[in-house]
C-alpha cells in the first residue's frame, strides 16, 4: 500500500519458465538469470556480476541527458565468497541479515504466491497471509528424519 506520500509500489513476480513479455520477445538480453526494475523512464536489469540500463531497448547511458553515476558500491566477490569471508574475518557481507532478512522473506512470499496461483495478502507482524490461510501450509515444511530442530 502506499507509504506516507508515496504511492504504493507495483510488484509483478516472474519465475522459472515464466518469463516476463519483454524476456520472450526479445526485446531485453536473454539473460538466464537476473531481476527486471522497470520504472518510468527506463528499465534496469541486473544480477550478480553485470547490470544493464536499458530505454527503448537501447543501453540508458547512450539516452541523452542522462548521464552514469559514479559507483559507490564495490563489486561483489560473489555470494558464496562474501559469506566465507565474513565467517573467517567477523566483517559484515555486502548483504547483511538487517538488508537480506527482510529481502528473502519477499523472495519467498513470490514463490508461495506463485504455488497458490493467487495474489497474497502478506501480514508482516503476525507472519500470515490474510487473505489465503490456504496457502500458509507453504510457508513452511516438515524437516526430513535426522534433519529435525530440538527446541
Amino acid at each position: 500500500g502506499p507509504r506516507g506520500d508515496l504511492p504504493a509500489v507495483k510488484l509483478t513476480w516472474h519465475q522459472g519458465t515464466a518469463k516476463p513479455k519483454l524476456w520472450t520477445e526479445g526485446k531485453i538480453p536473454q539473460w538466464t538469470n537476473g531481476v527486471l526494475f522497470i520504472g518510468d523512464g527506463g528499465m534496469l536489469l541486473a544480477d550478480y556480476t553485470k547490470h544493464m540500463l536499458l530505454v527503448e531497448n537501447k543501453q540508458f547511458a547512450s539516452f541523452s541527458p542522462f548521464k552514469v553515476p559514479e559507483q559507490t558500491i564495490a563489486d561483489s566477490i560473489g555470494h558464496h565468497a562474501e559469506w566465507l569471508l565474513a565467517c573467517k574475518t567477523g566483517e559484515p557481507t555486502g548483504s547483511p541479515f538487517s538488508y537480506a532478512g527482510p529481502l528473502t522473506e519477499a523472495n519467498h512470499l513470490g514463490n508461495v504466491a506463485y504455488r497458490a496461483g493467487k495474489k497474497l495478502h502478506w501480514d508482516s507482524k503476525n507472519l500470515r497471509i490474510t487473505n489465503a490461510p490456504e496457502a500458509e501450509q507453504l510457508l513452511t515444511r516438515e524437516n526430513r528424519k535426522g534433519w529435525e530442530l530440538d527446541g
